[in-house]
């Protein structure tokens, strides 16, 4: 029996994989379909993780994902995070996002408020723009920021591409991992248990995931404000 049972385990992290890869197909292919996101292409890193399908934007010099220590989601980047959450709306899996900076530090003005606010304030921004653009909020399981402390360009702390948002599209295992990290009940919250059990249910199985519908339309297109940005 449990011979069986990891056979079909391992099967279905086949299946998975291989839906995880399409999915990944079906971004690329939704930005390729806009020429106003087409030109971020070089900006999108896409690959597969043991964590799931992670979708990095990575900032650049002559074209920054936002302004010098803000986290207003200009209109270019809206866009196309407005397209990734439509496409994303189409599968069951849960989502992670992070906010990352390089390792120059905050210049602005207000006390206490640093890299990690900026981080954090950069993935929530980033959060909205996704469920704006059709990606149901409770599907998202974590938003943090990380500041400098998980660098792309380890040679170069300050390097543009340090400074990023990643998705991730957890694979069954990484969600089950994540809850079983999650904090158990106590006692005092034995009454709860039910509902917890029922708001942190995992997905169906993957023979019941449906497939990403290839008659989704890009957004709409919007003009992109001048560059600026450290």
């Amino acid at each position: 029996q449990s011979i069986t049972l990891m056979a079909l385990r391992s099967e279905q992290r086949r299946a998975e994989k291989a839906q995880l890869g399409e999915l990944l197909e079906r971004v690329r292919q939704t930005l390729a379909a806009d020429p106003a996101l087409a030109a971020f292409q070089s900006q999108i890193r896409l690959d597969l993780t043991p964590e799931g399908l992670r979708i990095q934007i990575v900032d650049a010099l002559e074209r920054p994902l936002f302004d010098s220590g803000r986290a207003l989601v200009p209109a270019h980047l809206r866009d196309l995070l407005r397209a990734i959450g439509g496409v994303l709306a189409e599968v069951p899996n849960r989502i992670t996002l992070e906010g990352h900076t390089d390792a120059a530090p905050y210049g602005g003005q207000q006390r206490g408020y640093s890299n990690w606010e900026l981080s954090a304030d950069r993935a929530n921004a980033s959060r909205r723009e996704l469920v704006a653009g059709g990606l149901p909020s409770g599907r998202l399981l974590r938003v943090q920021g990380l500041a400098d402390s998980r660098p792309l360009d380890r040679q170069d702390p300050r390097a543009a591409a340090n400074r990023r948002i990643s998705i991730v599209v957890m694979n069954r295992d990484a969600e089950e991992r994540f809850f079983e990290a999650a904090p158990a009940d106590t006692d005092a919250e034995a009454s709860g248990a039910e509902a917890a059990v029922t708001r942190h249910a995992l997905p169906a199985p993957l023979a019941a995931l449906p497939s990403i519908r290839p008659e989704l339309g890009p957004p709409s297109r919007r003009s992109s404000p001048p560059a600026a940005r450290r």
